[in-house]
């Protein structure tokens, strides 16, 4: 441990810097300080000298430069004990800087406004702070770096306690603290300066920070927390409910992707990241209740999202349909709506008014394995681009499709799209009837999509987001009566499974592109 004699302080947010600095001059120390930090400093009659007073140079370039002086850093980085140190140290007439207390332009805050300009940003970019910090934060064996308002009252307890000392496992712990600000804050200035480039860059920089502690993850003997990316004006917004849990936010993220790309009325019931039903419909009644209706019992206990808002009417119908469901996710909520949600108090209630915007505020779809990271472009089937998708489908089979028949089979695409491999759904009028989900062989998946469907099935759509390996779930489809299989095509025995179709007088589209969902 030594003495703090010397401090430097310049801080962006002034919140508790009054009272923090009139104690540490109650303990002899000298303060230095810069800009804004020192008028409030004066203007509270405390007693400080002026940084330019030190440099024997003033802050110019609008405060740009103002501590990036070899008499600044020196008295950072000088090692107490090293011989050659206190030889340069005393040639050079520096004076060693015990504490730095050093909080940066709020570059994060600035860049969530939609609306903030490239020279806005930039301006908010801090460069001195930075460098100070992680100077002192390179010598925490010889200097305090204070960085977090926060730990204000710990330093003065210990400094009160020690006589004016900090101990070492403290000091280390403030320079683990300043190493990672420094690097979320240099890794959010490089995702705002990139963000409009479509290449995956050579290095991946990560920035987020803690929203919340969690009760516990994914099982009670995981701990768990939840790491929010810098983003633009959050368009999510709890109204109602009990804090979410590690699995809650898990299906939460999950149904905004299964509903993303539906245009008309659509409803969703998602169970471990798996949709139990999906509908879509110009009636949103109709949606919900075919969402519902596709496995009732699976159903029970899940999550509820739509993509349009919800008012009384559609309150009281999902209420009726479903005893117990966790969470209700839509864009809007009106006021007889939102007071009928809030009866059951348990149930999560969220308003999502962009969910295109929520889903893509990460450029990349990201998954983390042991040592280390994948990273793709998020997997969209049409956006907004309909003509485009059709323009790519081949109808393989002799007996072709009506429009209707490519509209109800597109739908069942981008049902089997959400769905995790291997994963076969069954749809009846733009409502899943029937899912199969993360079986190990597709033939699985068909008998499981085929027995929950029952007598659904007999005219249904089907949809794969695999290739057919083999003409079997051919046959299992025709045993249950479907209609029309749309997949996408590119086994080796195609023309197998192309001859079965045609054997059935079945209906067969190829969209060239599978959509596996790991």
């Amino acid at each position: 441990m030594f003495t703090i004699k010397r401090a430097l302080i310049s801080v962006y947010d002034k919140k508790g810097i009054v009272p923090f600095a009139k104690k540490l001059r109650r303990f002899g120390v000298e303060i230095i300080s810069t800009g804004g930090t020192l008028s409030v400093l004066k203007h509270n009659k405390i007693k400080v000298t002026p940084i330019s007073d030190v440099t024997g140079f003033p802050e110019i370039l609008d405060g740009r430069v103002k501590t990036l002086h070899p008499l600044i850093h020196s008295g950072l980085l000088f090692l107490r004990r090293n011989k050659r140190h206190k030889k340069d140290i005393k040639q050079y007439g520096i004076k060693p800087i015990d504490m730095v207390v050093v909080n940066l332009y709020p570059f994060t805050e600035v860049i969530r406004n939609k609306n903030v300009t490239l020279g806005k940003a930039l301006d908010n970019i801090d460069i001195g702070g930075p460098s100070m910090l992680r100077a002192a934060a390179k010598n925490f064996s010889s200097v305090a770096v204070v960085s977090d308002v926060n730990d204000y009252d710990e330093v003065l307890g210990y400094m009160k306690k020690y006589n004016g000392k900090i101990p070492d496992n403290f000091l280390k712990k403030l320079a683990i603290k300043v190493f990672s600000l420094t690097s979320y804050y240099d890794s959010a200035i490089h995702n705002f300066l990139s963000e409009d480039s479509n290449e995956l860059p050579e290095r991946l920089h990560l920035a987020y920070q803690k929203a919340q502690s969690l009760r516990y993850g994914e099982n009670p003997h995981q701990k768990g927390a939840f790491y929010k990316k810098i983003s633009k004006n959050s368009t999510i917004k709890q109204l109602h409910g009990k804090q979410m849990s590690y699995n809650n936010i898990m299906d939460f993220y999950a149904a905004l992707e299964i509903i993303n790309e539906f245009k008309e009325p659509a409803a969703a019931v998602i169970k471990h990241t798996n949709p139990c039903g999906i509908g879509e419909n110009p009636s949103l009644l109709t949606a919900i209740h075919g969402a519902i209706d596709s496995d009732p019992l699976s159903a029970f206990g899940g999550i509820v999202v739509v993509n349009r808002l919800i008012d009384k009417k559609a309150a009281r119908f999902i209420f009726d349909q479903l005893a117990f469901f966790e969470l209700m996710i839509a864009p809007r909520f009106t006021q007889d709506a939102l007071k009928l949600l809030k009866q059951r108090k348990n149930l999560r209630v969220i308003e999502v008014a962009n969910i295109s915007k929520v889903l893509n505020e990460e450029r990349y779809n990201l998954r983390f394995v042991n040592g280390g990271l994948l990273v793709q472009d998020h997997d969209y089937i049409i956006a907004g681009n309909l003509k485009n998708f059709k323009k790519h489908m081949k109808v393989v089979s002799r007996k072709k499709p009506s429009s209707h028949d490519i509209s109800e089979l597109i739908f069942a695409w981008m049902c089997a799209k959400v769905i995790k491999s291997n994963a076969i759904v069954i749809t009846q009028n733009k409502s899943t009837v029937g899912i199969g989900a993360g079986q190990m062989s597709r033939i699985d998946s068909m008998h499981i999509a085929c027995r929950k469907a029952g007598l659904r099935s007999q005219s249904a759509y089907c949809a794969s987001d695999g290739f057919f390996p083999k003409p079997d779930n051919i046959g299992r489809a025709y045993i249950a009566g479907i209609k029309a299989i749309i997949q996408p095509g590119g086994s080796i025995r195609d023309n197998e499974v192309i001859d079965a179709v045609n054997k059935h007088n079945m209906i067969m589209v190829c969209t060239g592109r599978r959509h596996f969902r790991h």
